[in-house]
């Protein structure tokens, strides 16, 4: 992924992870569109900052995606870069029958939120120069937290999602998948000063330096992240979910 002179378009860009890379992706001389539901968010984000501009979108309507798309075509035609960062993670008991519109909502912001989007902009991608797609999936993905089963399921299908689109667009399309540890965000209630989890500014300093590598590695996995990446090839799955599900 070249490292400047992008226009990126980034989901998720009013607070956490989205927010801190929308910055530093601006900071390094790029255009740069966040997009949430959150305008005040936004605002915020893009306040103070010439060619960081924001747009409202809540990516588990399927309706508005496709007219999003065109709007971003329309407003920033040179957008060449697409940044699928938006996610919601509620916590769940699948012990027993439940209500499951939080796990029907998790599947619609988290997973069907990516693939709209990249299908609406996919042909205009890669019509572009140094286009890219990155999708922020989680170390989740990998070892499922037991309290958030369908969080960890739809990061685990968009990990294969991504493989698959990386394939497919080879040659066309560069497609980076960033594995983040738990981090100091807001995600979950009370994790933003969680000290089990990794600080948001060291996360991002961390993967914005391996993002700007030449060639970009095809997946962004910090220090903290690696057990969970390769867990399984190291016979640690189990004691891994064993862990999560004590703390």
């Amino acid at each position: 992924m070249k490292n400047t002179g992008n226009t990126i378009l980034v989901t998720g860009g009013s607070s956490g992870i989205g927010r801190e890379y929308a910055k530093r992706w601006h900071d390094a001389g790029n255009t740069v569109i966040v997009a949430a539901r959150s305008e005040d968010g936004l605002r915020e984000t893009a306040e103070g900052r010439e060619n960081l501009h924001w747009l409202e979108l809540d990516v588990a309507d399927e309706a508005s995606i496709d007219q999003f798309a065109q709007t971003v075509r329309e407003r920033f035609p040179d957008v060449n870069v697409l940044v699928n960062n938006a996610g919601i993670m509620p916590f769940e008991n699948i012990s027993g029958s439940r209500d499951l519109s939080d796990a029907e909502k998790v599947v619609a912001i988290n997973l069907l939120g990516p693939i709209r989007l990249t299908n609406a902009l996919i042909d205009h991608l890669k019509s572009k120069d140094d286009a890219a797609i990155v999708n922020v999936s989680s170390g989740l993905a990998f070892v499922p937290l037991p309290k958030a089963p369908t969080y960890s399921a739809t990061k685990a299908a968009l990990h294969s999602y991504t493989m698959t689109l990386r394939k497919v667009l080879e040659g066309k399309v560069e497609v980076i998948e960033i594995v983040p540890p738990g981090v100091q965000t807001d995600l979950t209630p009370g994790q933003a000063n969680n000290d089990q989890y990794m600080p948001l500014d060291d996360f991002i300093d961390e993967s914005f330096g391996l993002l700007q590598q030449t060639p970009t590695p095809r997946e962004v996995c910090v220090e903290q992240v690696k057990a969970f990446r390769h867990a399984e090839e190291n016979g640690k799955t189990a004691e891994l979910i064993d862990m999560l599900a004590d703390r």
